[in-house]
């Protein structure tokens, strides 16, 4: 997969989740209840670093290294003071039980290997860490929304009036990724060697009216338009 549609968006990427500020605070408060006593953490597809600069400013959560596969996005999370490799998640180094979490927030769908990519952070984890696997399901509202405007090619069509978010995610970001299922998610975390998995969710309401509250996590993957599995080596 290219990813030169988030090198031309990189400017954009962080005004989009800002002006969308109560979308971004239900995200960000869902990936830091699964990062508590997380230890050292490495960050897969970590974007502009957007969300890490605000687990750091607003939960006391310190994330310093990460893997991005766009350079413009990678060079923006450098100037916020973080390490960043540019690969992909599937051909990164991890590293051999360096760290003690390793996060994938929001990357898994724009990802063509995600079992190789938990291979390798399952490698990087110390005995009993913890991976987050963090992503849009495809059953969800939001999948199903976004899968339909794919299926359009844009957000302006009639099927779309009145019920597609009120600043819908760039089209050409939405062509790039491929949502998978929780059920799908599930099987791969697992056969990559994980256990104990443990589900939470936010974004609960429809994606029409997602921006007008910020939404707290809660338990369980059925109805969140954004879930968060945990699992353990």
């Amino acid at each position: 997969m290219g990813y030169e549609s988030f090198d031309a968006y990189a400017s954009e990427y962080d005004s989009w989740f800002i002006e969308n500020n109560n979308v971004l605070e239900s995200e960000v408060r869902l990936v830091a209840s699964c990062l508590q006593d997380a230890g050292e953490i490495l960050s897969i597809g970590c974007g502009s670093g957007l969300f890490e600069k605000i687990l750091s400013e607003k939960y006391g959560i310190v994330v310093t290294k990460g893997i991005e596969p766009a350079a413009a996005m990678a060079e923006i999370a450098r100037k916020r003071g973080f390490d960043v490799t540019v690969a992909t998640g599937e051909e990164a180094d991890y590293g051999t039980e360096m760290y003690d979490t390793v996060l994938f927030n929001g990357c898994p769908c724009y990802m063509q290997d995600l079992g190789l990519a938990l291979r390798k952070a399952y490698a990087a984890l110390r005995p009993g860490g913890r991976v987050v696997v963090i992503d849009v399901p495809k059953e969800s509202a939001y999948g199903l929304i976004y899968n339909l405007a794919l299926a359009l090619g844009t957000w302006e069509h009639p099927l779309l009036e009145g019920c597609s978010p009120l600043m819908p995610y760039p089209i050409e970001l939405v062509k790039q990724a491929n949502w998978r299922t929780t059920a799908e998610k599930i099987a791969v975390i697992e056969e990559s060697g994980f256990s104990n998995l443990q589900f939470s969710q936010t974004l609960v309401a429809s994606p029409h009216y997602s921006h007008e509250r910020v939404e707290e996590p809660c338990e369980g993957y059925d109805k969140g338009a954004y879930v968060a599995i945990v699992a353990y080596k």
